[in-house]
């Protein structure tokens, strides 16, 4: 029997040389900062509810821990089930929205707009970089 090994995943920025290198590195590094602050967010919107410390505290474990879940199942560059394209930014439209809805609803509008038009611009970079070459 013959053992197929899966394709080696490749960070995006080796594709590029240059100054266009850094600026796909730095893109991808905001994406993680972004990444890691929707679940801050989502987190400090649950534990500020008017709940039980130990409602609020379940509240913020499963909401991280769901997106989470969805993030590494759907949307990481190493995800567990590769989506087309449009699916996978429709994943990550749903977590970075759920960031936005939290900072909503902790009473910071501005915040929140902000978060959601800095994540569609850096979706958007990321979905571009990532794109097969040639397309």
């Amino acid at each position: 029997m013959t053992q197929v090994n899966p394709p080696q995943f490749r960070p995006e920025w080796e594709r590029y040389s240059g100054v266009l290198r850094n600026l796909v590195m730095a893109n991808s590094f905001v994406a993680l900062v972004l990444e890691l602050a929707l679940f801050v967010f989502v987190a400090w919107w649950a534990l500020d509810l008017d709940h039980a410390l130990w409602t609020r505290l379940l509240i913020a474990v499963a909401a991280v821990g769901a997106l989470i879940a969805l993030w590494g199942a759907f949307a990481a560059p190493k995800a567990r089930v590769p989506l087309p394209v449009a699916g996978t930014v429709a994943v990550k439209a749903v977590a970075f929205g759920a960031g936005a809805f939290a900072l909503w609803g902790l009473g910071l509008p501005a915040a929140a707009i902000a978060f959601a038009v800095l994540a569609a611009a850096n979706t958007a970079a990321v979905t571009y970089f990532r794109r097969p070459r040639g397309a």
